[in-house]
C-alpha cells in the first residue's frame, strides 16, 4: 500500500499581525491514515487545518499536497499563493467538513451535495446525483434528499455536510471540530459516520476535542500548544503513557468535564 503524504507540512508559522499561532508546525497525514490535533482553544489546531487548505496564508514554511510544494509569491506577512489554479486543484481534492455546517438554506440535501462536483468540477449532473444518492445512503439519511436543511437535526445536518465532501472523491477528508455544535446524542450519529470512514481507510486530519474518537479513530495523534507540538504519537501512546506534563495536565481536564469518558 501507497503511503506517502497526501499532506505534508513542514516548520509553518502562521501571524495574525503581532499573534504569533502557528510557531514552526510538521505534520504528515500518509495515504489511508488519520491524523487526529489535540490541544486547548487558542493552541493553533484549526488554524493549522485552513493553512494546510489553503483557506489562510501562512508566512513561512511548506506545504506539499501529494508530494507537489504549493508555489509561493512574496515572503512573511505579504506571501501568498503563486499560482490561482494549483489552489483551487489542491483544494477540490482536500474536502473540509467545518463546525458549522455551511448547507445552503435554499436548495435540498441532494442539490447541496451535487452542488460542487457539478459546478466545479463540471462533472455529469446524472452520474453525480447517483454518486450522490449513494453517499447520502452511506452516511444514513438516504431518505431526506428531498428534504430542506431546516427539516434536519444538526446531526443529520453534519451527516449531510460529509456526504456533501464525499461527494468530491477527494485524496483526504479535513474535520473541523465537526462534533463540536451538537448535543452529544447527536454528535454520536457523527461520530460513528467518521468511525466508519477511518475503517475504510481513508486520509483524513480530524480536529477534535473528542477525546474518545481521536483515541478509537487515529493512526497518529498530535498535542499542540500554543503554537507548537508539545507530543505527538500513536494513540495508544499518547493517551496510555503521556510523557508531556502539559498533554497529562490537559488529558485529566478534558476527560474530567466529558461525562461519556468518566467511566471509560
Amino acid at each position: 500500500m501507497d503511503t506517502s503524504p497526501v499532506i505534508e507540512i513542514r516548520d509553518l508559522h502562521k501571524s495574525y499581525g503581532q499573534l504569533e499561532v502557528l510557531k514552526g508546525v510538521d505534520i504528515a497525514a500518509p495515504r489511508g491514515h488519520v491524523v487526529s490535533l489535540i490541544g486547548s482553544s487558542g493552541s493553533g489546531k484549526s488554524t493549522l487545518l485552513r493553512c494546510a487548505n489553503l483557506l489562510e496564508d501562512s508566512q513561512q514554511g511548506e506545504i506539499l499536497f501529494k508530494g507537489e510544494p504549493v508555489a509561493w509569491r512574496g515572503t512573511g506577512a505579504g506571501r501568498h499563493p503563486a499560482d490561482r489554479a494549483q489552489v483551487v486543484r489542491i483544494r477540490t481534492q482536500l474536502s473540509m467538513v467545518f463546525q458549522q455546517f455551511n448547507l445552503w438554506a435554499h436548495m435540498t440535501i441532494l442539490q447541496n451535495v451535487m452542488e460542487a462536483p457539478v459546478t466545479v468540477l463540471g462533472r455529469d449532473r446524472a452520474e453525480v446525483e447517483d454518486r450522490a444518492r449513494g453517499y447520502l445512503d452511506r452516511v444514513g439519511i438516504g431518505d431526506k434528499a428531498d428534504a430542506w436543511p431546516a427539516q434536519l437535526s444538526g446531526g443529520q445536518q453534519q451527516r449531510a455536510a460529509i456526504a456533501r465532501a464525499l461527494c468530491m472523491e477527494p485524496a483526504a477528508l479535513l474535520f473541523d471540530e465537526p462534533t463540536s455544535a451538537l448535543d452529544p446524542e447527536l454528535e454520536q450519529e457523527v461520530v460513528r459516520v467518521i468511525k466508519s470512514l477511518a475503517d475504510e481507510g481513508r486520509t483524513m486530519i480530524l480536529v477534535t476535542h473528542d477525546m474518545k474518537m481521536a483515541r478509537d479513530c487515529s493512526d497518529h495523534v498530535v498535542f499542540l500548544h500554543q503554537g507548537r507540538i508539545e507530543e505527538e504519537g500513536p494513540p495508544g501512546a499518547l493517551f496510555g503513557a503521556p510523557r508531556s506534563e502539559r498533554l497529562r495536565g490537559f488529558l485529566s481536564s478534558t476527560l474530567a468535564h466529558d461525562p461519556a469518558h468518566a467511566a471509560t
